[in-house]
């Protein structure tokens, strides 16, 4: 990283982080982000086809490759993002521009080159989210001791996904071959199958009109339901957590290290994390730092199985009781014109990670649905209306501002 990146620590000072997931909807958490500041995002162009023909793993690790190459091209791992499944946003302040430009141009060119997608990116200044009336402020929720996600409130980041998708502020992709640093992009985990019923991949927006203070209270509400099982839904625990040698992504993580024809070492080298992993996991040995059986706890306890964006978005394990009650209550929100939402159930979920070094703890999980997930839930949410128009947006963004005030 260019030293010239350095990034001024005052403002991740001033984010409060909150531990209890409920308290995702109070304003009180948020902050502005800095008006020097600007939004990255992507997603795949046609990627409901793309899971349609199976290709949910290659999905996700596009859309998680985007906010690799990021985080790496500006030295930083605690940039405020959010992973959406087939995308994601990631905030950084301006003067790393340049590199974020290089970086989304060079992973458009990896991911058609090496997955066969299309990767949509749109870099979204502050100043122009701000002159329509909206906002992107942070919270940042802590997901355990060692890793905390950020929160996006304002309508701010709906808005800059609608933008590059009318093809606005888009990045072009770079020369065919180009390459991104996707240091610690992996994808070793096999599928996380459902210990309680189905993997439900939930996605819930505030409806046309602002009334911001009952969607809350239905977000508390869903929380409070999914949470009934003393674990919050979470799919990834340690016991449902298993992976094979050699690992089935093992051809994708490959393809982020290295090159074509140069990726005989790198495969090696996995495989033998892996095995060296396993053997240390079965008998309960250390190296060094180095703990298996903690590693995997670990693994749980950052995962990042829920989140919200401009709306809760979550990936949970539930049983037919609980799924009933949350499509209860999301049904009856939607009807009273509280909320928006999308609900694609399946039978395991996938993790895609960024981990720079297993020997310490800060590691990255992302969690979504095996078959589709949040693509395919927001597939659902956009089939039963049309998107929130910009009045809806600054109502939403209007609301938070009112609300931090208070």
């Amino acid at each position: 990283m260019d030293s010239s990146l350095a990034i001024d620590d005052a403002f991740f000072a001033s984010i409060p982080a909150f531990s209890r997931f409920e308290e995702v909807v109070d304003a009180k958490n948020y902050r502005p982000l800095p008006d020097d500041w600007s939004l990255a995002t992507t997603d795949i162009v046609g990627s409901t086809k793309a899971i349609q023909a199976g290709r949910y793993k290659s999905v996700n690790m596009a859309g998680a490759s985007a906010i690799s190459a990021l985080l790496n091209a500006i030295g930083r791992r605690d940039l405020p993002f959010v992973f959406g499944g087939d995308g994601a946003v990631v905030a950084f302040p301006d003067r790393a521009v340049a590199a974020a430009k290089s970086a989304l141009a060079a992973t458009q060119a990896w991911v058609a080159d090496e997955l066969d997608l299309t990767l949509r990116a749109a870099l979204v200044p502050m100043k122009e989210i701000r002159d329509r009336g909206l906002d992107v402020r942070v919270a940042m929720f802590r997901a355990s001791d060692n890793v905390s996600y950020a929160m996006f409130l304002g309508g701010g980041t709906s808005w800059a996904e609608a933008e590059m998708k009318a093809g606005r502020y888009a990045i072009p992709a770079a020369p065919s071959g180009t390459r991104p640093d996707l240091t610690g992009l992996s994808c070793r985990w096999n599928p996380i199958e459902a210990q309680r019923g189905d993997i439900v991949s939930i996605i819930a927006v505030p409806a046309p009109g602002g009334r911001m203070a009952e969607f809350q209270q239905l977000v508390r509400d869903i929380v409070a339901i999914v949470g009934e099982d003393g674990n919050g839904g979470h799919p990834a625990q340690p016991a449902a957590l298993s992976f094979s040698v050699p690992p089935k992504g093992l051809q994708a993580e490959a393809s982020a290290l290295a090159p074509k024809g140069k990726r005989l070492w790198p495969k090696l080298s996995i495989l033998g994390q892996m095995l060296l992993i396993k053997v240390l996991f079965a008998t309960g040995w250390s190296l060094g730092r180095f703990n298996a059986r903690r590693y995997v706890r670990e693994v749980s306890e950052n995962s990042d199985f829920r989140k919200f964006d401009d709306g809760l978005k979550m990936t949970v394990d539930l049983d037919a009781a609980r799924l009933a009650l949350v499509e209860q209550r999301l049904r009856q929100a939607e009807e009273a014109g509280i909320c928006r939402y999308g609900l694609h159930r399946q039978n395991s979920a996938l993790m895609t990670c960024i981990v720079v070094t297993p020997m310490e703890h800060d590691h990255i999980h992302f969690v979504d649905g095996a078959a589709g997930g949040y693509a395919m839930a927001a597939a659902s949410l956009k089939a039963k209306a049309v998107a929130p128009g910009l009045a809806n947006l600054a109502a939403t963004g209007a609301a938070t501002r009112d609300a931090a005030s208070r």
